[in-house]
């Protein structure tokens, strides 16, 4: 059963980037699972708690599925448990969930990782600290030979000759998503994560072209969107998350370079920046609260022409209509709340007024 939305329902009106039309403004936030196996020839493969997990949320009547941070290659997963899709038996795997997110009506979409310095440490729920090779973990990588933490292992420096393989890999990730089905991909550069370690003066200490002033920072970033844009489709939209902010007092990155970026993005092609903050430093004082991240998105979408998507502890229908109706965001992303109810965008259709495809197994809830 499909049917117009409420005109006054912002958040359950189609939206179209490129070829791809999203059916409404509710979006899945990549969310890791941590539930891969480790290692093996099944290494980063996609198992029957990813299908679960991701395909309820399209039954669900989310418009926008975005895949959990799924690594470039073994050395950028954040864990040994984390997805992959570095070969191509991950691809097989991945198509079984985006072939059911279609028919649900959802968009399936992915977001492509390098963890950096902060790869290789054990499920969160397990404490999340760094883990060595007897755990299966191995050394990371950074711009700068400089630890997320004092428990955390001094990562590798990178060689240019090695940051330019990942931007290969990066490319080659994007090529197997589109093999797998995925019609919207994301690149990871926020939460302290590789590219956001490049971005921030915190992180990054460099002094060839990688480093110092901020378009040696952002260089990073920008080849691997050249590298993504220029294998995936042209029909088909690519996305950027970024940290809008470190919340450092001192040399972080800021949201004045924020929108800077905002407009080389796109420029180089990018067609959304999912706006999230922090991750970079473990000791930053971060104001959490209801929506306490939507300023940043709104900045972006108010001083640059890139469509922009708010995260941030989102939780309620009202609350993430009026970020729409506002004019603060394009969409919204919602993360935990779509946790604790992978149903919550039929909610919040039948509070605001509107209506939502609904799978025919469950008419009798028309």
């Amino acid at each position: 059963m499909s049917a117009a939305p409420a005109a006054f329902a912002a958040l359950f009106a189609p939206y179209t980037l490129r070829s791809v039309t999203i059916p409404n403004r509710v979006w899945m936030a990549p969310m890791c699972q941590y539930s891969a196996e480790a290692f093996g020839p099944n290494a980063g493969v996609a198992g029957d708690w990813h299908f679960a997990h991701y395909t309820a949320r399209a039954t669900g009547g989310t418009g926008l599925i975005l895949q959990e941070a799924t690594a470039v290659s073994p050395e950028g997963r954040i864990s040994p448990y984390d997805l992959g899709i570095w070969n191509d038996t991950q691809v097989e795997a991945l198509r079984r969930i985006t072939s059911f997110v279609k028919a649900q009506g959802a968009v399936p979409g992915i977001q492509i990782a390098h963890a950096g310095r902060k790869a290789s440490t054990d499920r969160t729920w397990k404490g999340g600290r760094p883990v060595g090779p007897e755990a299966h973990g191995w050394q990371p990588v950074a711009p700068s030979p400089l630890p997320f933490s004092e428990d955390h292992p001094v990562p590798h420096e990178l060689t240019v000759g090695e940051i330019r393989e990942i931007t290969r890999q990066f490319a080659a990730a994007a090529e197997r998503s589109l093999a797998a089905g995925y019609e919207v991909v994301e690149i990871h550069g926020a939460h302290g994560y590789l590219i956001g370690e490049f971005l921030s003066p915190h992180s990054n200490r460099r002094t060839d072209e990688y480093g110092g002033s901020f378009g040696n920072r952002a260089r990073f970033a920008l080849e691997v969107v050249d590298a993504v844009r220029a294998v995936w489709p042209e029909e088909l939209p690519l996305f950027f998350r970024i940290s809008a902010t470190d919340w450092l007092e001192e040399e972080g990155w800021t949201g004045d370079e924020t929108v800077r970026l905002a407009g080389l993005l796109l420029e180089h092609g990018v067609d959304l920046l999912d706006v999230s903050t922090g991750g970079l430093a473990p000791h930053a004082k971060i104001p959490v609260g209801p929506g306490f991240q939507v300023p940043f998105a709104a900045r972006v979408k108010a001083e640059t022409a890139l469509p922009v998507a708010a995260v941030g502890l989102i939780t309620e229908p009202e609350q993430a209509e009026k970020i729409l109706a506002n004019g603060e965001a394009d969409a919204v992303l919602l993360g935990r709340e779509l946790l604790r109810d992978p149903y919550w965008a039929r909610r919040a259709a039948a509070e605001l007024g509107a209506e939502i495809r609904t799978p025919e197994q469950y008419h009798r809830s028309w």
